[in-house]
Parts: C-alpha cells; sequence; structure tokens
C-alpha cells in the first residue's frame, strides 16, 4: 500500500467524519507497526504479502498507542474521537473511499466492531 507524499486532509476530514489528521497519521504509522508485528520486518511489497485483518490491525493499533502513548492513549484516542475498535474501521474505509488504501475482497467494516473494550484497554490515568 502506497499513499501519494500530499494528502488533502481537508478533503478527506470533509467526507470521513470527526476524525482529525492526526489520528489519521496515527492509524497510517499504526499500520506499519501492526504490519511488522505479524509479518515481520522482511515483508515484500505486494499488497497480499502485507495485508493484515480488521482484528489484527485493532490489535496492533491498540499496542501501537500504548508504546506510543503510555497511559495517556485513552485519552489521546478520545480526543481524536477514537472511542472503540469501529472506529479505526471507519477510519480504515474512509481511506478505502478516498483511494488511499485497499482492502481485500473479504475485509468489511463489521471485522473492526466490538474487537476489545475501550475502557479496559485503555483506562483513564487515576487523579494524582
Amino acid at each position: 500500500m502506497s499513499t501519494p507524499a500530499t494528502i488533502d486532509w481537508r478533503s478527506v476530514v470533509r467526507e470521513a467524519g470527526p476524525y482529525p489528521p492526526d489520528a489519521y497519521d496515527f492509524l497510517r504509522t499504526g499500520l506499519a507497526h501492526t504490519v511488522e508485528m505479524i509479518h515481520g520486518d522482511d515483508v515484500p511489497a505486494t499488497d497480499a504479502a502485507r495485508h493484515v485483518s480488521g482484528h489484527q490491525l485493532s490489535l496492533g493499533l491498540r499496542d501501537y498507542a500504548i508504546q506510543q502513548f503510555g497511559l495517556l492513549a485513552g485519552p489521546v484516542l478520545r480526543r481524536w474521537n477514537v472511542r472503540g475498535t469501529e472506529d479505526f474501521g471507519r477510519m480504515v474505509f474512509n481511506l478505502v473511499d478516498a483511494g488511499l488504501m485497499r482492502t481485500s475482497d473479504e475485509d468489511q467494516l463489521e471485522d473492526f466492531v466490538d474487537v476489545y473494550d475501550f475502557e479496559e484497554a485503555f483506562p483513564l490515568p487515576a487523579a494524582v
């Protein structure tokens, strides 16, 4: 999967709903993290060799969020209007609709629904 060097985020966001550009950038880098986690770092550049399922991507994004943001992963994702794994799916299919990402024929939005509970995966930090 390759994306153009310059993305018209205003168009994507206008069409894609409540997710800011930072959320899409997280999705893009989190996808690369997930592909490496699933397939290793010697992955051929073909789409089929780099494919991950919605379930796998959701799990990879959980791990990536915790790696990147630690205890603030939940608040950061919530700030981006990402409140469940289905939001990851909506973002993926928004990028697919914009021609910036591809899926396999078997992929569907339902693959992202309720993969895990956000409140359990990203508990809010305790007040100090």
